[in-house]
């Protein structure tokens, strides 16, 4: 690693992200690659991962040295919780400021459409048949929001705006959140999921979490409840989630993530019943590289100020923790003087 001289910070992306030349004059700036970061990671001080979906950091992390602090231009940070960066002293960083907004939206969208049959009346249209139709009542419905973190709450906020009873439900239980009063804990999902005319996964894929909607779960949801997933493909057994929606036992889903992305055209879950599959897209709105671009540049000042960094991942856990949803969602820059959290690593000695 750089001992003497402007930082090496390495970039892993397949383009140039946008924004970066406000650093250029003072690092040591090299885009790579997956074919080019074995021979990059040795001497980078930082790894900036812009292609969030690679599979190559574990297979070429450095047996010493590396980089001492490692951010992705994700919210989720699963590909890079392999043993070797976890036991390092490197820092891991996520984006965690730019998709709790958009994610909500985009689920609320979901909830609407399937709630007012919009596929429906559009496929109609299509083939020229006047058909009417009665359609669900949102205000007043039931929803089960897995995943406490800000995406989580963030959908569970703007649910609530339009009268859906939502509960939220996160790693641990706690009756005295500043925001919801009360937030359940994983092991009282299978009670809620009953009541529940929604189930909108969006919990980080730990060893806790993945394939926790499984047949047993599905089988537990009510007759013609929607289940929907915008966490990471592998909380889903989606073999079991395919047979809930053959025999009925939900009246639809919609899936934005996948245990195989792309979707291969040959998956049955383009012909499933009742399925909305779209590809990876919930976050994804216009301008959102210049905002994941500058989350990685605040960091990067507060790197070379020696300041705590913000979204720092707690590498046991596998996320960000956030204590009682309070501090640490706001966006870069906004945060009040003071609310850093103590104790955390500091980056350039």
């Amino acid at each position: 690693m750089s001992e003497t001289g402007p930082p090496v910070v390495v970039v892993l992306a397949g383009g140039t992200p946008p924004r970066l030349d406000r650093i250029g004059a003072r690092t040591r700036l090299r885009h790579v690659t997956e074919d080019g970061l074995a021979e990059a990671l040795p001497t980078a001080d930082v790894l900036l991962v812009w292609d969030f979906l690679t599979d190559a950091l574990p297979r070429v992390w450095p047996r010493t040295g590396g980089p001492r602090w490692v951010h992705t231009a994700s919210a989720g940070v699963d590909r890079l919780m392999f043993p070797a960066l976890i036991e390092s002293d490197a820092l891991v960083t996520n984006s965690r400021g730019v998709f709790e907004q958009p994610i909500a939206e985009y689920v609320t969208g979901l909830v609407l459409a399937m709630a007012k049959d919009f596929p429906g009346t559009y496929d109609l249209q299509r083939s020229r048949t006047w058909q009417h139709r009665e359609t669900m009542r949102v205000s007043g419905s039931r929803a089960v929001v897995v995943g406490a973190g800000p995406i989580g709450r963030a959908i569970t906020r703007l649910l609530s705006a339009l009268g859906v009873r939502a509960e939220l439900v996160g790693r641990t239980a706690r009756d005295q959140d500043p925001e919801f009063g009360r937030v359940h804990g994983f092991g009282q999902l299978s009670g809620l999921l009953p009541d529940a005319d929604w189930v909108v996964s969006a919990a980080p894929l730990t060893e806790q979490t993945a394939d926790m909607f499984d047949a047993a779960a599905f089988g537990r949801m009510k007759q013609g409840a929607r289940f929907i997933n915008v966490g990471r493909g592998p909380l889903v057994v989606e073999e079991d989630l395919l047979a809930a929606l053959e025999s009925g036992r939900l009246g639809g889903a919609a899936l934005d993530v996948f245990r195989t992305e792309p979707l291969p055209p040959d998956s049955p879950h383009w012909e499933a019943p009742g399925l909305l599959v779209s590809p990876h897209m919930s976050a994804d709105t216009y301008g959102w590289l210049e905002d994941l671009a500058e989350v990685f540049l605040d960091n990067f000042e507060r790197w070379t100020a020696g300041r705590p960094l913000r979204n720092t991942v707690d590498k046991k856990l596998g996320y960000v923790p956030v204590a009682d949803g309070a501090p640490g969602t706001e966006k870069p820059g906004t945060e009040k003087p003071g609310t850093e959290k103590p104790g955390t690593e500091k980056g350039m000695p």
